[in-house]
């Protein structure tokens, strides 16, 4: 006992040595393998980064390329459109195309011409008559309206018709006569008489009637209002009228005014901006470039020969110019930017100066994405963290497997030594015990025939004992060489019950033990190995006597139960802990010794049973509870057999 637990002690100091060294083996690979993959993806973050600038520089260079090229195209484009259409048309076409927010539009002199400036008052002949119905409408307007009425009819200059038709719809209305001044307006509308008819001022007299016609139907007569709503709204979105921009604002105003959702002038906001530039002194203008202009927030940019100037507004002009310069291989996780003069982009990655055509101006990529270095650069370093993982696992499983085969092997070592130690006691004890009788019977100067009988009694026990323990070692060496032979044939069973007894009589008709054996009735032959399973019971039996004091009760009971013929041997032993039983049945382990110290044997017993048991296509199963014996349970098909050679349990 001294000696095997010294050996257990050194097997269990050289096992922690070795998982030691093992874990260094697995740890410092392991650190070093970290370090690299950390250095690595440090390496890859930077290269991801420069990689990418590279290409956005290239794009950006690109875009800048594309920008220059757009604006010298546009001012060749506008000098050459402002020889070819009318100030007006270009005005609108440059517009509704989203080219700028607004245009003015000069003539070669410098002068503007779209929109025009204020005219000076012109001077128009009256028509006879005039004087005496101006003084009418001092005293009586409706006689002052009806000899505005005579003049419009009578006189043939289409002005001072006009002039005097606009007299006599003024006259009704202050005279509160509104339903002759609608029938005057729109009958003097449909008559198209006066559709070049001019005041003072240069402006056309047929819209501004039809606005006030408007007015006046809104109120009484709103689906006629709509009517003439619809035909002067086309009137001023058509910029080949010759309608004056003053004009034209006005009335764009005035009528988005009294209709806010029907009247919509998608030019109405560029004729407010460009009449707002002409009011201030535009100078540089006949620069070629994207420059301030007068009004704040205002950028203007005039064609080579100054004749054209577009009009940008701050918040729309980048959007410009990103259409300017776009190009459909820039990368989506980019977006470009402008940056103005005087001005700072927080967050650009890569900028470059805008072209000579936008002096000060810096065209800029900037990220979607503030973290798109990082999203890329983790997509390889997730690759090397992949394979350094699976390494990592390749070298945690071949460690494991390394320590689990070096354990095994130090647990097949300390099992070889148990053996060496068990089979050196369990063969000195029987042999001994021989010896010592014999030399007994030797030394006596006169044997007694009772006394011999005794001894010899004894002897044979003790031999039977050694051919037991011979027999278990003979049967495990077979086993463990799968050299073990079953002979199957049909076999009683009350014949292997009473063989496997007749084996155990003495140890089970000793004193202090009481032996109990039920048999059922007409039990089914077994197709089975009768040598091998009488060595089961004989092992159940023996275990069953070994591991119970003083005051022995075996019981061993055969019956027939679902179509299995079931061997139960039970005592009123030590029982087994749930430990013992899960490994009882392993080869060498005996449980706890200390439990049982006067108990010899090996481990070999009930691992042959097993490997037997399971040869027959049986089961074996236990019942114990510490303190409270135990009962095992060998189960058994009737009438079948187990063919070919058996493998290890």
């Amino acid at each position: 006992m001294v000696f095997r637990t010294l050996t257990q002690r050194v097997s269990r100091t050289h096992e922690a040595w070795l998982t030691l060294l093992l874990l260094l083996v697995v740890v410092v690979p392991l650190a070093g393998l970290l370090w690299f993959v950390n250095r690595a993806a440090q390496n890859e973050r930077f290269a991801v980064r420069q990689k990418l600038l590279e290409v956005y520089r290239a794009h950006l260079a690109l875009a800048q390329e594309r920008l220059d090229d757009r604006w010298k195209q546009l001012g060749a484009e506008l000098d050459a459109q402002a020889n070819q259409q009318a100030a007006p048309a270009l005005f609108a076409k440059w517009v509704l195309a989203g080219t700028a927010d607004a245009v003015v539009c000069f003539d070669p002199a410098g002068h503007p011409v779209y929109p025009q400036p204020a005219r000076v008052m012109l001077t128009q002949s009256l028509a006879p008559g005039w004087t005496e119905a101006q003084s009418l409408e001092a005293t009586d307007l409706p006689a002052a309206a009806k000899a505005y009425a005579r003049l419009a009819g009578t006189t043939t200059n289409l002005n001072a018709m006009a002039t005097a038709w606009q007299a006599q719809v003024r006259c009704l209305i202050q005279a509160r006569q509104n339903d002759e001044a609608i029938a005057a307006l729109a009958g003097g509308l449909r008559d198209n008489r006066f559709p070049q008819a001019t005041d003072g001022q240069g402006r056309f007299i047929a819209p501004n009637a039809m606005l006030l016609l408007i007015e006046l139907l809104q109120a009484s007569q709103p689906d006629q209002a709509q009517v003439w709503r619809q035909a002067l709204q086309t009137q001023l979105l058509d910029y080949d009228s010759g309608l004056l921009a003053s004009q034209r604002l006005l009335l764009m105003r005035e009528l988005h005014r009294l209709f806010p959702q029907a009247a919509a002038f998608p030019t109405l906001a560029a004729e407010a901006l460009a009449a707002q530039y002409l009011e201030r002194d535009a100078t540089n203008r006949h620069v070629p470039v994207l420059q301030m202009s007068p009004l704040p927030g205002v950028w203007q940019f005039a064609s080579a020969s100054g004749r054209i100037v577009l009009l940008h507004r701050t918040e729309t002009l980048p959007a410009r110019l990103r259409a300017a310069c776009y190009s459909p291989g820039l990368p989506a996780e980019v977006r470009l930017d402008f940056i103005a003069p005087g001005h700072e982009k927080e967050g650009a990655l890569l900028s470059l100066p805008a072209g000579p055509q936008l002096p000060g101006w810096r065209l800029a990529l900037s990220l979607n994405d503030q973290k798109l270095f990082e999203t890329i650069a983790n997509q390889q370093i997730g690759a090397y963290l992949w394979g350094s993982g699976l390494v990592g696992a390749a070298v945690v499983m071949l460690s494991l497997l390394a320590l689990g085969m070096v354990r095994r092997q130090l647990a097949l070592t300390q099992l070889r030594n148990d053996l060496v130690a068990n089979v050196t006691h369990e063969l000195k004890t029987p042999l001994a015990s021989m010896r010592l009788l014999v030399e007994t019977l030797l030394a006596s100067p006169q044997l007694e025939e009772q006394t011999t009988r005794e001894y010899l009694a004894l002897i044979a026990r003790e031999n039977i004992r050694l051919s037991r323990l011979i027999g278990n070692f003979l049967t495990f060496s077979r086993i463990e060489r799968n050299k073990y032979n079953f002979d199957f044939h049909p076999v009683p069973v009350a014949a292997i019950v009473n063989e496997a007894v007749a084996a155990m009589h003495e140890r089970l008709n000793a004193p202090g033990c009481h032996f109990e054996m039920r048999l059922a009735p007409e039990l089914p032959a077994l197709i089975a190995d009768a040598d091998a399973l009488v060595t089961t019971l004989v092992n159940l039996l023996d275990n069953a006597c070994k591991y119970t004091g003083e005051n022995k009760r075996i019981g061993l009971e055969v019956r027939l139960e679902q179509g299995q013929v079931r061997f139960a041997v039970s005592d009123n032993g030590i029982g087994l802990t749930p430990r013992d039983q899960q490994q009882i049945f392993k080869r060498f382990y005996r449980a706890n010794p200390l439990r049982s110290p006067t108990v010899g044997g090996c481990g070999l017993g009930l691992s042959i049973v097993q490997f037997i048991v399971t040869a027959h296509h049986g089961t074996i199963q236990v019942a114990s509870e510490p303190g409270h014996g135990s009962i095992f349970t060998v189960s058994l098909p009737a009438g079948e057999t187990a063919a070919g050679t058996p493998k290890h349990p």
